[in-house]
C-alpha cells in the first residue's frame, strides 16, 4: 500500500516504517532461514525476486507493510537504518467484498529481540493504525498449530479461536473490534506517535 509510504509510527521500544528497498538485502537474509520459512509458510526467494515483491507489496492495495526498528538503535544517526531492522509485520486485506476484514502477521525476526514483549507492542500499534488508517473493524490471523509463542500472544491479546486445521496444521483466531475493543486498544497504544517517515529520516544524517 501507498497509504504508508511516508509513515513512521514511534513506540516505547519500536519504530515502525515502511518497507523499502534498501530493507530488501536484510530482510532477503532473515528469510533465508529455514525456522522463519517454516514460521512464516514462506518459501525461499532469490534476492532479485525479494526486490519484486518488495515493489509489489508497496504498490498493492491489499497488503500494508511495516518494517520493525529497534527504537534506541535507531535514534543513533551513526547507525545504517538496515542494521536497526529486527522484524516486520504486516496486515492483508484478504476478503474482496469486505474491505473491513484484515489477516495480520508478525514476525521478530532477530533471535535476540524475541521474548522481550516486543512482538505485542508491534502488533497493538499495527492493529492501531488499521482500525484508524484503514478503517478495519475485524482481524484475523493464522497460526501454524506448533508456533505456541504466537498463539498465546493473540489469545492474551483478545483473539478467540475461529478454526483448526490438522491438514494444514494451523489454527485461525479471530476478534471483531467493538466499541470496547476499540477503546481498550487505543488505551493500551496511547504512547503511540506518528510522524513523516521522509522527514525523520533525513534528521539522522
Amino acid at each position: 500500500m501507498r497509504i504508508n509510504e511516508n509513515t513512521l509510527l514511534e513506540g516505547k521500544n519500536v519504530v515502525l516504517v515502511p518497507y523499502n528497498a534498501e530493507h530488501v538485502p536484510r530482510y532477503h537474509v532473515w528469510m533465508g532461514s529455514e525456522e522463519l520459512q517454516k514460521l512464516t509458510a514462506s518459501e525461499p526467494l532469490s534476492l532479485e525476486q525479494e526486490y519484486e515483491m518488495q515493489s509489489s507489496w508497496r504498490e498493492d492495495d491489499d497488503k500494508c507493510t511495516f518494517i520493525v526498528l529497534d527504537k534506541q538503535k535507531w535514534a543513533e544517526p551513526s547507525v545504517p537504518e538496515e542494521q536497526c531492522m529486527l522484524g516486520d509485520v504486516n496486515v492483508f486485506l484478504t476478503d474482496p467484498d469486505d474491505r473491513s476484514l484484515a489477516e495480520v502477521e508478525v514476525m521478530i525476526a532477530e533471535p535476540s529481540y524475541r521474548g522481550r514483549g516486543l512482538g505485542k507492542e508491534v502488533v497493538q500499534m499495527m492493529m492501531t493504525y488499521a482500525i484508524t488508517r484503514l478503517d478495519i473493524k475485524k482481524f484475523e490471523v493464522k497460526i501454524g498449530l506448533d508456533n505456541g509463542v504466537s498463539i498465546a500472544l493473540f489469545k492474551k491479546l483478545g483473539f478467540a479461536e475461529l478454526s483448526l486445521s490438522e491438514v494444514f496444521g494451523e489454527v485461525t483466531l479471530g476478534m471483531d473490534v467493538d466499541e470496547a475493543v476499540r477503546s481498550l486498544l487505543l488505551g493500551n497504544t496511547g504512547f503511540m506517535k506518528e510522524h513523516e517517515y521522509g522527514k525523520s529520516r533525513d534528521s539522522r544524517h
